[in-house]
């Protein structure tokens, strides 16, 4: 096992060294793509103290009879990969463990890919797993992960489906004890413009120290994906399996900690959502959103780095009120609705609050594109969105979308936007916690001061209090009385 990244060695140069491990012995089975990951520890030599077996089964017959039919009939998903993982591994320890487990650690290498067709009309995509021992007669681990395919030939993308293998089982065997240097090694002789990792799941009890919403928000922050997501359970999805031809609900937010106002926000604007008459509420996926910018110290630069416990700590408060998660590097909202209507065509609500109305219309954010906010709102509102504005408290009075006054030459441009029901005030909001800000809450949580509690729904202070978030001291002795916070804006979003 290695601890320090050599990023020196060749793709070559990996299959070899696995080739010539007495220990490592087990099958390839690939579907698409060709079977090029088995195909470059054929050609580093000593294959044969390796590869068991290799195989594909193209077609979907053939595929159904060995690995089972699926209700749902995509052969390119993670459910297809874990019954390939199934079957392998288990025809592995059934036929050689008798005779060789005491010495070997097994494995079952598994992918079903989408390349690139004849006419280009797709999008290259697929799953690659690899179930694996960590010693001899020891128990299985898996790691998973969905990758994108974007090269421009077919050819182009098996070739770089047959490096990615390849990185992904040396990996395993030689990088399994440390997580960061795992993850960088999978770009290994492959570049971002290639192919983009945007699921990854570690699984096992040899990784049991292994954050799997932490290695999502890895992968966003080594740009191996623009988004990564993950469930109310901790585990991370790959967005189509559970956003494909679904509406989508998305909130973002800093939620520093979760405060009743974020709570309501996201609750008012959901309902609000679901009561659209081109919605099917039975296709409802609510999502809330957590940006790279806004894990990070508030305005702080584009280095700085995140805070990984603090991050974590959110993330725990948001799983536990049963929120699906989702990790981006889009920090304008017209990127990501871009992302967004890759995976669904289906009508799509933006829950924002009244500030991010003020961010979306100052024409300052969009200098880096030829059509500047045109050419973002072309983006943002050609598709079914429709955004959902949460009122502020600002000043002694509550704003709303209809008291939003952007800047004369774009008056029409909104007022085309109401008219076309593109915008929307949320109605329905809870005026008793406008004025309470996220940050004075943070401060009150820090100091232990007493009162802080009613700022919060009661699920996360006791969250906050029995596991010490947020820099709460369990053991606090603070007395007083805490200060009521008159500043001007509940919620920073």
């Amino acid at each position: 096992m290695n601890n320090i990244h050599n990023k020196d060695i060749g793709t070559k140069q990996k299959a070899l060294a696995i080739n010539l491990d007495p220990k490592i012995y087990g099958s390839f089975a690939e579907i698409g793509a060709g079977q090029d990951v088995a195909a470059h520890f054929f050609k580093a030599g000593a294959a044969a103290g390796t590869v068991a077996k290799t195989m594909s089964a193209y077609d979907m017959t053939f595929s159904d009879a060995i690995y089972g039919s699926q209700q749902v009939k995509r052969y390119v998903s993670e459910q297809r990969l874990i019954s390939m993982l199934d079957h392998e591994y288990g025809l592995i320890l059934e036929r050689l463990s008798q005779q060789r487990g005491d010495k070997t650690t097994f494995f079952a290498f598994s992918g079903t890919f989408s390349a690139l067709n004849y006419h280009k009309t797709n999008e290259g995509h697929g799953w690659m797993g690899v179930r694996f021992q960590l010693e001899p007669n020891g128990v299985s681990h898996d790691v998973v992960v969905h990758v994108k395919l974007l090269d421009n030939e077919n050819y182009q993308q098996q070739e770089a489906v047959g490096i990615l293998g390849v990185n992904l089982m040396y990996a395993c065997f030689y990088y399994n004890h440390v997580p960061p240097v795992f993850l960088l090694s999978l770009m290994d002789n492959l570049s971002r413009d290639r192919i983009q990792i945007d699921m990854i799941r570690f699984e096992g009890p040899g990784f049991d120290k292994v954050d799997n919403r932490l290695m999502s928000l890895h992968l966003v922050k080594y740009g191996f994906s623009d988004a990564a997501l993950f469930g109310p359970d901790g585990k991370n999805i790959q967005p189509s399996e559970i956003l494909y031809k679904k509406h989508i609900v998305v909130v973002r937010g800093r939620f520093r900690p979760l405060i009743n106002v974020h709570l309501d926000m996201l609750n008012r604007g959901v309902e609000q959502f679901l009561q659209e008459p081109d919605v099917d509420k039975t296709k409802v996926e609510v999502v809330t959103e957590l940006t790279l910018q806004a894990l990070k110290e508030r305005n702080a630069d584009l280095t700085a780095e995140i805070d990984e416990k603090d991050f974590l700590d959110r993330v725990d408060i948001l799983c536990s009120l049963g929120q699906t998660v989702l990790i981006s590097n889009f920090h304008e909202y017209y990127k990501l609705v871009a992302y967004l209507s890759k995976i669904t065509k289906l009508k799509m609500g933006v829950v924002v609050g009244y500030p991010n109305l003020e961010y979306i219309f100052t024409e300052e954010h969009y200098t880096d594109l030829p059509g500047g906010i045109l050419e973002s709102f072309a983006t943002l509102f050609s598709r079914k969105v429709k955004l959902f504005i949460y009122p502020t408290y600002h000043n002694g009075e509550i704003l709303t979308g209809l008291k939003f006054t952007p800047p004369k030459h774009l008056i029409d441009l909104f007022e085309y936007l109401i008219v076309n029901d593109k915008v929307a005030d949320i109605k329905d909001y809870s005026e008793k916690n406008l004025h309470v800000q996220t940050d004075r809450v943070m401060q009150l949580i820090k100091e232990g001061a007493p009162g802080w509690e009613e700022f919060v729904p009661d699920e996360v202070a006791t969250m906050i209090k029995e596991r010490c978030l947020f820099g709460f001291a369990c053991e606090s002795k603070f007395e007083g009385t805490a200060s009521q916070d008159n500043a001007t804006n509940n919620v920073q979003l």
